[in-house]
């Protein structure tokens, strides 16, 4: 590390201690030319991960957007906010275990949907409605079908 004093690269390090929840580290330095101390700091380096919308834009992934939808889908539904939370831990458990670095709002649109799915059915039905774009009632109609049981 280059002294800040006099640009020398010769030091030592004094004490190490974890800062922000243990995600810095927080070095005091000596320079073991002009002996003064400084402070470095030290952080993973993350690559954030992609969007790649239907109009071909790419957004980093943002797990505020993905909480936004479906509190919006789950809207006066007795579904518990931590049932939400742990919904979007999963994407964002599936999206950082892909070795790509982007995913389609498609993909992520077809996990949530499923999570849905199995949480509250009125919530998948509204979240569907604005994921696939339902121009009618017969988008509806046929979607609510798909979700009764058929029946031998």
């Amino acid at each position: 590390m280059k002294c800040p004093y006099c640009g020398q690269i010769q030091d030592r390090v004094v004490d190490s201690r974890e800062s922000k929840g243990g995600e810095v580290i927080r070095r005091r330095r000596e320079c073991e030319h002009c002996h003064r101390r400084f402070t470095s700091y030290e952080k993973i380096e993350t690559i954030p991960y992609f969007v790649i919308k239907r109009n071909g834009n790419r957004d980093p992934f943002d797990r505020e957007k993905v909480m936004t939808g479906l509190l919006k889908a789950c809207e006066k539904r007795p579904v518990p906010i931590t049932k939400l939370e742990a919904v979007a831990d999963e994407v964002e458990r599936i999206i950082s275990g892909r070795e790509e670095r982007e995913i389609s709002t498609e993909e992520i649109g077809k996990i949530l949907m499923e999570s849905l799915r199995n949480l509250d059915q009125v919530a998948y039905v509204r979240f569907a409605s604005v994921y696939r774009r339902f121009e009618d009632i017969d988008s509806f109609i046929e979607e609510i079908r798909n979700l009764i049981p058929h029946k031998p």
